[in-house]
């Protein structure tokens, strides 16, 4: 007996197993004297009327769940072909285990320093205002995702193995949970451990790691990449390179320009966070003023096109933090991050408009939108004291163009000032989100309120730029070079880079073998 079944459970039942076994004998006619198994395929929230939660279940009379089959098969790799990973975020990682299950030796050169020692410089960024240009909130071990949230929800279904890519969490320390939970969250206390987790994998199968190594050059000859050159001298040459440098690694767009090799334009989403009192968002989506004790913090999802442009939240945290994204001196970057629990009084959300290359007057010049965002950030930073405290709004007064009288608690450490956002930010920016939030405002009553806070500037959603790659995931242009993830424009989250780092790795593995 296999038999898939969705039954529904009240919050108060969810914790209680027997609970879920007598709906499924309820459902199925199974005598309480019969033996069975089952398996959770996803389980969702249901808000919309009474609180739900429902379960898809696969249900046997036999075990359905191997543990030893679960286990990936990851082969000793120390004498193997050598395959560079430039980048040890979520595509680099993941690309790098897909190479020890194909036998390859993934190299892994990364910017930043490793998840343990990033602690201090993001605690010199939230504290002190002191910008790494290497280690921050986007560079380093894990990736952006690390620190900032770990959120594994994806719409990219059909781009690789969602499974697989949880799995894989799992197996290095993240709550079996994620296998099957519609919105899948890890948490940015959790993950530093579940990341040095994966890279113990790496090197105890004979792969390399080497943080504190910028690539300052590509080793090119004949159009086809030997290797590269790093900040402190090194010189490594491999059979492939993998390129998965995160959207953020500007200096990467501009080395391969002033090589000559193809790069393009491509839209991206610009704007402010959004701060409401978490216990706020819970009455409104739960119609209840007191959230029950098994629901989690609430979350929405808005969106609209107004004027054929997009106007989106983005990287909504419930129970959420704001922190500085900065990667640079001079600039203001703003991104939302979960604590496990997500226990914070505060949800925060990325309020974003569409921004595209026919914006500009040279479309396709490669840096138009590049040069757009990075204009924005450095003008709200000039707007300020010279620190990391970020320019906020009521959201109120941000809809009617006044300065706040006051701004009230924020969850963003190094703190806020008032000022008129309205003015600072670029007005294809400010015209749009207004018109979004009204459209919001209707779907979602209650959004707009002088409760909520306005903060500037969202600005890192994805890549400006694409590096283009031809049928065999390789950079037209340059043999065995094969662009990766987000920061090659093909992918946004930590999941859907991550199965873009193992289809690359697959790419890398056929390209070797036939050459």
């Amino acid at each position: 007996m296999d038999q898939i079944i969705e039954i529904a459970l009240k919050p108060d039942d969810l914790e209680k197993e027997e609970s879920l076994i007598q709906s499924i004998r309820l459902q199925l006619g199974i005598k309480d004297s019969e033996k069975i198994y089952y398996q959770i395929i996803k389980r969702s929230l249901d808000a919309r009327k009474t609180p739900l939660y429902r379960f898809r279940l696969l249900v046997s009379d036999s075990p359905v769940l191997d543990a030893e089959s679960f286990k990936s098969k990851f082969k000793e790799v120390s004498n193997s072909a050598k395959v560079i990973i430039i980048g040890a975020g979520p595509a680099g990682y993941y690309a790098a285990l897909e190479c020890l299950e194909l036998g390859l030796k993934p190299i892994i050169f990364d910017r930043g320093k490793n998840v343990r020692d990033r602690r201090r410089d993001l605690r010199a960024i939230q504290q002190f205002s002191e910008v790494n240009p290497n280690s921050n909130y986007c560079f380093g071990e894990g990736g952006a995702g690390t620190y900032s949230d770990g959120k594994l929800y994806t719409r990219s279904g059909k781009r690789g193995d969602i499974y697989k890519v949880s799995k894989l969490f799992v197996e290095h320390g993240a709550t079996p949970e994620i296998l099957y939970d519609a919105h899948p969250h890890i948490g940015s206390n959790k993950l530093p451990e579940i990341i040095q987790a994966m890279r113990e994998s790496i090197e105890s199968h004979g792969g390399e790691i080497h943080f504190d190594q910028q690539v300052t050059d590509l080793v090119i000859e004949n159009g086809k990449i030997r290797g590269v050159h790093t900040s402190t001298g090194i010189e490594c040459l491999a059979e492939a390179v993998i390129l998965a440098t995160g959207h953020s690694a500007r200096d990467i767009y501009y080395l391969l320009h002033s090589k000559g090799m193809l790069i393009e334009p491509k839209s991206l989403a610009i704007g402010v966070r959004i701060e409401h009192p978490q216990a706020l968002i819970d009455s409104i989506q739960y119609h209840n003023k007191t959230r029950h004790e098994q629901l989690p913090p609430a979350a929405y999802s808005l969106t609209c096109t107004i004027n054929d442009r997009g106007i989106f939240s983005f990287c909504m945290c419930p129970g959420g933090l704001m922190v500085p994204a900065a990667t640079a001196p001079g600039e203001i970057v703003i991104n939302g991050m979960s604590l496990s629990r997500r226990d914070s009084k505060f949800a925060n959300s990325g309020t974003v408009v569409a921004i595209h290359p026919a914006d500009f007057t040279k479309p396709t010049d490669p840096f138009c939108c590049l040069d757009f965002q990075r204009e924005v950030e450095q003008k709200v930073f000039a707007a300020g004291d010279g620190s990391q405290k970020a320019p906020a709004q009521r959201l109120t007064d941000f809809m009617q163009n006044r300065l706040s009288g006051s701004i009230g608690d924020t969850s963003y450490i190094p703190g806020v000032w008032s000022a008129p956002i309205h003015e600072i930010m670029p007005q294809i920016i400010v015209k749009s989100l207004k018109l979004g939030i009204q459209d919001f405002s209707k779907k979602m009553r209650g959004y707009l309120t002088e409760e909520a806070v306005v903060v500037a500037t969202e600005s890192r959603t994805s890549s400006p730029v694409r590096i283009p790659r031809n049928s065999l995931s390789m950079h037209p242009q340059c043999e065995g070079l094969f662009p990766c993830g987000e920061g090659a424009g093909y992918a946004g989250g930590i999941v859907s880079a991550a199965m873009d780092g193992q289809q690359v790795a697959k790419a890398v593995f056929q390209y070797i073998m036939t050459n």
